[in-house]
């Protein structure tokens, strides 16, 4: 049975298994995980390090991307109205539902 970890508690036994202080298998007993999953953190941990001090480009790409999404929201509006406009016309012009 998988079990869900927090990105806390990821954290938490990545950084544990950092500092070496301990081995794989006594911090995979210490919060009850597999060795692997421990070494698997530690690894991913390292790998995304330098994506800690890319503030200004997290905070760019995520204003970015919440503009887009605005637009995009808008846009489906705009088209959901213009159908639903233009299904109401065919019915009043042909009194059938349009054939998709």
């Amino acid at each position: 049975m998988n079990k869900k970890h927090s990105k806390e508690f990821k954290a938490k036994v990545a950084i544990e298994a950092l500092r070496g202080e301990k081995t794989v298998q006594e911090i995979a007993q210490k919060f009850e995980v597999h060795p692997n999953q421990v070494t698997l953190w530690k690894k991913q941990l390292i790998e995304n390090a330098t994506s800690a001090f890319d503030k200004k480009d997290n905070a760019k790409e995520t204003i970015e991307t919440e503009k887009k999404q605005d637009e995009l929201y808008r846009q489906i509006g705009q088209l959901k109205v213009e159908n639903d406009f233009l299904k109401k016309k065919y019915r009043q012009l042909y009194g059938t539902e349009p054939k998709l």
